[in-house]
């Protein structure tokens, strides 16, 4: 795909949503970073109707910490993979206060530091709690990179190092949730629906969808 056309559907999507954003419900960097940590291989809403009933009793990572792991289990154990979750975010809290002033680092390093954080996590928190051009890649930016001809690569790692060569800055801050929404609702795993795409004349998918007939 040349940059041309990339610039086109980089333009479309931000005509359509100007101001995009994760679906995770919070309001301070740290409640996004639990947040982001409970949502590995569940989903937004599950991870918003858990932290709704976390998130007024305990918060900040001192409250969070002071409930241990057997207090935050009851709150999450709605969640995937909850026990191990609950281990990680007790132990996230404890380094935070231990070492970070009880603050979320603000730097790659720091974010991997803690257990439960990696690559795609660190760049989820430094794109949407602190602005920066970061791409973190999900299987929906990996789905909709390689099946659109964005940027084509056989690994998540492959694709975030095109992304951020191919994207042009002024749409760095934003690619991230204009591909994750747009794999979620549109592009979608199964069937995409090219039938009801923004972007479907300029994507390189052979293999496009047609509008569903009635009652098919």
């Amino acid at each position: 795909m040349n940059a041309e056309k990339r610039r086109a559907i980089f333009e479309r999507l931000r005509v359509a949503n100007p101001h995009p954003t994760t679906e995770l419900e919070y309001t301070s960097p740290f409640e996004l970073l639990i947040a982001v940590m409970l949502s590995a291989q569940a989903t937004d809403v599950s991870v918003n109707k858990a932290m709704r009933k976390l998130y007024p009793v305990a918060n900040t990572p001192a409250a969070i910490y002071k409930l241990g792991v057997d207090g935050l289990i009851p709150y999450i154990q709605t969640i995937g993979l909850y026990r191990t979750k609950a281990k990680n975010v007790i132990e996230t809290c404890r380094l935070l206060l231990a070492e970070h002033g009880g603050e979320v680092p603000q730097t790659r390093e720091g974010l991997e530091s803690l257990p439960g954080v990696g690559r795609k996590t660190a760049n989820v928190i430094l794109n949407t709690a602190f602005g920066h051009p970061t791409i973190a890649v999900d299987t929906h930016i990996f789905r909709v990179s390689n099946r659109t001809g964005i940027a084509p690569g056989k690994t998540v790692e492959i694709v975030e190092r095109k992304l951020l060569k191919v994207v042009p800055a002024e749409f760095q801050l934003d690619i991230h949730h204009w591909l994750i929404l747009h794999g979620r609702y549109t592009c979608i795993a199964r069937k995409p629906q090219c039938w009801n795409c923004l972007i479907a004349d300029l994507c390189d998918y052979k293999e496009k969808t047609p509008l569903p007939l009635k009652g098919v």
